[in-house]
């Protein structure tokens, strides 16, 4: 029975962390170097582009899971 004074919980966050990837391998590109990069921790993995060497490379795929 459920009372008309209660709330209910929120669903829990899902459980998340900060990648620590690691370059697995690389090539050059025409657009830069493509890095193919996987977590340290969970084993996910992504490809990023760095289009220069003085700038973070981003991710141009989605994360898969290990």
């Amino acid at each position: 029975m459920t009372s008309l004074h209660t709330v209910p919980l929120p669903c829990p966050a899902p459980l998340t962390h900060e990648h620590a990837w690691l370059v697995q391998s690389q090539h050059t590109t025409s657009e830069g170097e493509v890095l193919y990069v996987r977590c340290s921790d969970c084993g996910t993995r992504r490809v990023d582009l760095q289009t220069h060497r003085a700038l973070p490379p981003s991710a141009v795929s989605i994360e898969l899971n290990g």
